[in-house]
């Protein structure tokens, strides 16, 4: 099942309700439109560096990542030893994708969001929306999102309208 674009307003609503970890994984995602499970890998001592490259788990494509200072200074208040976002019983582990899916499922379900399949991948749409409607580029957006081809690239930057359609 794919998972569907979510508004602004429900992403407020859902944020509020995660644990404080998960909301500062998701507003990762939102701030620079990467896989969670790319998210969760990150090693606390790139947090120390200005900015700093990420291999993508699923592409092993290289991207370059530059964080606000406000959300630096919170990921390493709450960062363990090794990862950014260390699994609850093990600290040489990260958090799992399925902690923060869980997570989102459970926010979604307290505020009865019905008809949207909510996910951590939701909110690579919701970053690739924003960013075309900020830039109106689709080659930035790809290049972002380190897509190859801009037929998927337009998939995820009307993720919006078809999600609206299909509803």
């Amino acid at each position: 099942m794919k998972t569907d674009f979510i508004n602004n307003d429900i992403l407020g609503h859902l944020l509020y309700a995660l644990t404080p970890a998960n909301k500062l994984v998701c507003i990762v995602a939102l701030e620079t439109g990467l896989r969670i499970g790319d998210i969760l890998a990150l090693k606390t001592s790139d947090l120390k560096k200005g900015s700093f490259t990420v291999t993508e788990q699923k592409t092993k494509k290289k991207r370059r990542i530059r964080l606000r200072e406000n959300i630096k200074k919170q990921l390493l208040a709450q960062s363990g030893t090794v990862y950014v976002f260390p699994h609850r019983n093990d600290e040489n582990r990260h958090r799992t994708r399925q902690a923060v899916y869980s997570d989102l499922k459970r926010a979604s379900k307290l505020f009865r969001i019905k008809g949207l399949n909510v996910a951590p991948h939701s909110l690579r749409k919701a970053y690739a929306v924003d960013l075309y409607k900020k830039s109106g580029s689709v080659a930035k957006v790809r290049d972002a999102l380190n897509h190859d081809n801009d037929l998927v690239t337009l998939l995820y930057i009307f993720a919006d309208e078809l999600t609206k359609k299909r509803g």
